[in-house]
């Protein structure tokens, strides 16, 4: 059996936080704990421009939602996430699609 990860693709991360109430729902997780958190990281470029990029971070609370995924369900993340910056599958099928896309990172559970 393949493990499984999750692919995240920054690019197109928004920062909606949506991944972060649907972990927070489905797991039932009290204040300050949290299975995916997003962080935002903002960067002052020459000219005074700035570039925010949101990086959605799983944490030691993610489980990938063992029991959707037993379920045949997507985990609440991905199926929530409004800009489709995330996949679940195989770590192997998600690594040949981080080869071809810059600003990915793939993340799996121990």
């Amino acid at each position: 059996m393949s493990k499984y990860g999750l692919l995240i693709d920054y690019e197109y991360c928004t920062g909606c936080h949506t991944c972060e109430v649907a972990c927070k729902q489905e797991h039932n997780l009290q204040p300050g704990q949290w299975g995916i958190r997003v962080f935002e990281y903002i960067q002052k470029l020459p000219g005074g421009k700035l570039y925010i990029t949101y990086i959605p971070f799983p944490t030691e609370l993610c489980d990938l939602c063992q029991k959707r995924v037993e379920a045949g369900l997507a985990p609440s993340c991905v199926k929530h996430c409004m800009a489709a910056c995330m996949k679940f599958g195989p770590i192997e099928e998600l690594a040949k699609e981080m080869a071809k896309k810059p600003r990915t990172v793939l993340w799996a559970p121990k």
